[in-house]
């Protein structure tokens, strides 16, 4: 394949998906990592794979705690910085959701060499170092390789308070529910591989980091949160409730949008990994709301918002944790 240099180089079309999108789906990589867990985990490891939480959490001397992640996907939008800036806001997000700083991170980069010049990279790769630096975050270095597939992500390393965690396991039934970002990036990235249309609104929003809203969540003394990335709203909503033994029900009519959300879903700008997504969580979902309605909550999300049990101040309530009953999630 050789790439045309005579019209600017649009990555999204080098991608078989875009984003978090592209993420396995949730229930064939549950049946993948099933057999690695430990029976007696260490009592050092305070988080590990047991209730697929955002990242691993050991604790070390000192009453602290690190928080270990990875994150890295193809191109979500055409822009080289701006994918670079999304892909490590989206990777920080994990060590966020925690309720953890990020200190130190390194890059995570595959490369078509023969068909993307090295400038390109460069440019994702200052996106990346720009946005992290913005979070307080060391960039040391990384990994390459020559791929037929461009992606970039970053491996993170960060600190908590063990006593002071948010965990996906924590959730207790009369809790609100918070969400810190609108949902819809999801279509709208379909709409912009499909189209190239731009939507600044969305690369607002993936580009924003959760330091604050993981900060304000800790202050609210919250115990209990998770990102919304690739498995969309229902799908990291029913990993929590399930983890913690309770009901979730959601009130759809208070859930946020990015403008365009709407339109780009009735234009059937709806990926494969959000359909995955639903059908994963229908068999768990109680709902009377309509079936494009439970695509919107179900959206694979890139760099999405934190999914607090608890109120932050500026951000919606979008539901609440009720007791265990026969259906993990209810939308009304």
């Amino acid at each position: 394949m050789t790439l045309d240099t005579s019209t600017p180089v649009r990555l999204t079309q080098l991608a078989r998906g875009g984003g978090c999108a592209c993420k396995i789906p949730p229930g064939e990589l549950e049946d993948v990592v099933a057999g690695l867990r430990v029976a007696a985990p260490p009592d050092d490891l305070l988080v590990g794979l047991d209730d697929g939480d955002d990242a691993a959490v050991v604790r070390i001397d000192g009453g602290r705690a690190v928080v270990a992640t990875a994150d890295f996907f193809p191109p979500v939008v055409d822009d080289a910085y701006d994918w670079g800036r999304i892909a490590a806001a989206n990777a920080l997000s994990d060590v966020y959701a925690m309720g953890g700083e990020p200190l130190v991170a390194v890059n995570l980069l595959s490369w078509p060499r023969d068909l993307l010049p090295m400038e390109l990279a460069a440019e994702v790769l200052r996106g990346g170092l720009d946005v992290a630096t913005a979070g307080g975050c060391h960039v040391g270095g990384g990994h390459s390789v020559d791929d037929a597939e461009p992606k970039y992500g970053m491996a993170v390393t960060g600190i908590a308070d063990p006593a002071r965690l948010l965990r996906n396991d924590a959730g207790v039934a009369g809790t609100p529910l918070t969400l810190t970002k609108p949902l819809g990036v999801g279509v709208l990235n379909s709409r912009h591989k499909a189209t190239g249309e731009v939507f600044e609104q969305a690369v607002a929003a993936m580009t924003t980091l959760n330091r604050d809203a993981s900060r304000a969540a800790l202050a609210a003394g919250a115990t209990c949160a998770t990102d919304v990335t690739g498995f969309g709203l229902l799908g990291h909503l029913l990993k929590l409730a399930r983890a913690s033994g309770v009901t979730a029900v959601i009130d759809a009519a208070a859930v946020p949008y990015l403008d365009g959300a709407r339109e780009a879903l009735r234009d059937g700008f709806v990926s494969g990994g959000t359909r995955r997504n639903l059908d994963w969580v229908r068999p768990h979902l109680d709902a009377s709301v309509s079936e494009d309605e439970l695509l919107l909550l179900a959206d694979a999300q890139t760099s999405g918002g934190l999914l607090v049990a608890g109120e932050l101040p500026g951000h919606p309530v979008v539901g609440h944790l009720a007791p265990s009953s026969e259906s993990l999630l209810v939308v009304r």
